[in-house]
């Protein structure tokens, strides 16, 4: 066996990125930006007033100051003219600031009558100008790579940028294995149970910005796992759920090497709980991962290694799940071998394993927010000590 560093290590050498396309701003969320993009205009490209006031000249701030009112400059509107001393022009949030005015009294302090304003006793310091540029300038970039947020989308507009280099989403078909499988909805016989594995692998991995299908549920029979194999020749990682264990009806590794030459494995079998039936290697051009069968081992192997093997395929950086700490609110005992990812529940005070791990209860998973990662033969610990944990 290995330990999960050198799974990952592994993965991560069998990882190809995937090709850049430009999709439309619109379609950008969500997505990696494989590229630096550049700001096509300043931002703001002109000096705009940040209140609704009167724009005015520095010589005329002063208390009890009488103005007149020469014009307005609403938002996308600028005032032609020039403000000179004793002039006001009314201005609103947005509008570009007259020439000869450097700064915007606020409308809360001025009394106004007519075409005449006079200035308050509680005159502001701040200007309320925003200079041009002062958000960003022409050619101001937008690095990669990054997964773009609502937020870069609306800097990218910004920018003027309508079309985004984003990394293709990685391809990614979800195969279960096993007779004993059934699709939800149907009946399954008194020996048959309902797949469950694939349907949360697959949200993991939209979530996470890939193309992920499924495939059609692999009998334990070369025939039929060939044929999903076959099916899922475009994708740029093959997941196979089941049928990576030891067991005489765990046929993975035997198909891949009798349907493929080129097939190669990687590894076989990782020091952690749950998960250690776990293989992965190449089936010609495509990468593929065998998880273990058990619900939550699919689950925990989901995101300890498929989640970074598809962030890497978007140009992200190859790098282990983020971790935080949080301390033990009860002591608890020492742990075994294997590396542990234990459900558990975070929570203000701090975070607590569930008492129950076996990696088929599914129910146990759902309440969890965390899986609290133990290293092989950690010791005992006390309430309050500092835990590592990935956050669900």
């Amino acid at each position: 066996m290995i330990s999960v560093s050198q799974a990952l290590d592994a993965l991560f050498a069998l990882t190809r990125s995937t090709d850049v396309e430009e999709v439309p701003l619109i379609e950008a969320s969500g997505r990696v930006l494989a590229r630096d993009v550049t700001a096509r205009r300043d931002q703001p490209p002109f000096a705009a007033s940040a209140m609704d006031g009167y724009a005015i000249c520095e010589s005329d701030h002063s208390q009890g100051q009488t103005l007149e009112v020469i014009g307005e400059a609403p938002a996308g509107h600028r005032f032609s003219g020039v403000i000179s001393p004793g002039q006001a022009v009314r201005i609103f949030t947005g509008g570009v600031v007259p020439e000869g005015a450097t700064r915007i009294i606020i409308q809360e302090d001025v009394t106004r009558v007519g075409d005449k304003i006079t200035l308050g006793d509680r005159l502001e310091e701040a200007s309320h100008i925003r200079p041009a540029g002062c958000d960003f300038q022409y050619g101001s970039t937008l690095a990669a790579s990054r997964r773009l947020s609502p937020e870069d989308v609306a800097l990218l507009a910004s920018m003027n940028v309508p079309m985004v280099p984003v990394h293709r989403a990685p391809k990614v078909a979800l195969i279960s294995t096993g007779d004993e499988l059934v699709m939800p909805g149907e009946v399954p016989k008194d020996d048959q149970i309902i797949a469950s594995n694939t349907f949360g692998l697959h949200a993991l991995l939209r979530s996470l910005g890939a193309d992920a299908r499924l495939l059609p549920i692999a009998p334990d029979r070369e025939s039929g796992l060939r044929l999903c194999f076959d099916l899922a020749q475009d994708a740029d990682l093959i997941v196979t759920i089941g049928g990576a264990s030891v067991g005489d009806h765990d046929i993975v590794a035997q198909v891949m090497a009798s349907t493929n030459t080129d097939a190669a494995r990687s590894f076989y079998k990782v020091a952690m709980r749950p998960g250690k039936p776990l293989m992965a290697g190449r089936w010609g051009g495509t990468m593929m991962v065998g998880l273990p069968g058990n619900p939550v081992s699919a689950m925990v192997c989901g995101h300890v290694f498929l989640a970074p093997v598809v962030r890497a395929m978007q140009g992200l950086p190859a790098a282990p799940a983020p971790r935080d700490q949080a301390s033990l609110t009860e002591d608890m005992g020492p742990n075994g071998p294997r590396e542990h990812y234990m459900r558990a529940l975070l929570t203000a005070d701090g975070i607590r394993p569930f008492a129950r791990q076996d990696s088929s209860l599914l129910t146990v998973l759902s309440s969890a927010n965390a899986l609290m990662v133990r290293p092989p033969h950690d010791g005992p610990h006390k309430a309050g000590t500092m835990m590592p944990y990935l956050p669900l």
